[in-house]
């Protein structure tokens, strides 16, 4: 029987000691690929941005020889475009007048009548930029075209398949389960043409102020104990049936 020495079990239980820490030092330095769905190469908002930048709002007005000022409509539409440059225009409209002697009279008097609607609608004079142009005509009628720049957000653009979507040797993606290039394009390109202010897609608007009239109803219906809900009497006339009930 073999007895060991109080000096032998210490040396023996520092080794252990050491090993243990070895062994754990050895595990920290140890790393792992860990592979999500969260890969910026599988993400479609990354792979097809929203991007907000400047682009040209324009509309035409047609000009015939003999008329000389603007139909119902065309008052119209250019009302509309005056409202809609107060609200997001960058720059000032430029109107492109043809300049010939067939149609430069009438264009030139539809022009008059399109900057008083303009300025009637909150345009400055100043941000009305006239450049005539020599109209080619090649069967239709010269237009007077109405443009300025604004905010607009684009994304895109969209069909691009530079893989096969099928099982293919080359393909790495098929194997790994990745989306296809394309996927996702469309939503955003969609979104991007439907938003209203393309601000909204980086920050978000200021609260408004609550409507206080309103407020104060609620508040004396709850001081009376009264139920806030509104009633709508109107509901009980459009019921076709009374199943149910």
């Amino acid at each position: 029987m073999t007895i060991q020495t109080p000096h032998r079990l210490q040396s023996w239980r520092l080794l252990g000691a050491l090993l243990g820490l070895s062994c754990a030092l050895g595990a920290c330095n140890q790393t792992t690929e860990i592979v999500t769905a969260s890969v910026p190469g599988n993400d479609y908002k990354l792979r097809h941005p929203i991007a907000v930048t400047e682009a040209n709002q324009s509309i035409v007005v047609f000009v015939g020889h003999a008329r000389g000022g603007l139909s119902g409509p065309q008052r119209v539409d250019i009302a509309g475009l005056a409202q809609s440059w107060v609200r997001e225009g960058t720059g000032a409209i430029v109107a492109d007048v043809p300049a010939d002697p067939v149609y430069g009279r009438a264009a030139a008097a539809s022009y008059r009548e399109i900057r008083s609607i303009l300025m009637a609608r909150g345009v400055p004079s100043n941000a009305i930029t006239e450049r005539p142009y020599q109209a080619e005509y090649a069967g239709t009628l010269p237009t007077i075209k109405l443009s300025y720049p604004r905010i607009k957000a684009v994304a895109g653009p969209c069909g691009l398949w530079p893989e096969d979507l099928g099982p293919n040797i080359d393909d790495a993606g098929y194997n790994e389960n990745r989306p296809y290039h394309n996927f996702g394009c469309a939503t955003q390109r969609n979104l991007a043409a439907m938003v209203d202010n393309p601000a909204d897609l980086e920050q978000p608007r200021p609260e408004a102020p609550a409507y206080t009239p309103r407020r104060n109803v609620a508040f004396e219906k709850y001081r009376k104990g009264i139920t806030t809900t509104t009633v709508y009497p109107e509901v009980e006339q459009a019921k076709l049936s009374d199943t149910g009930k």
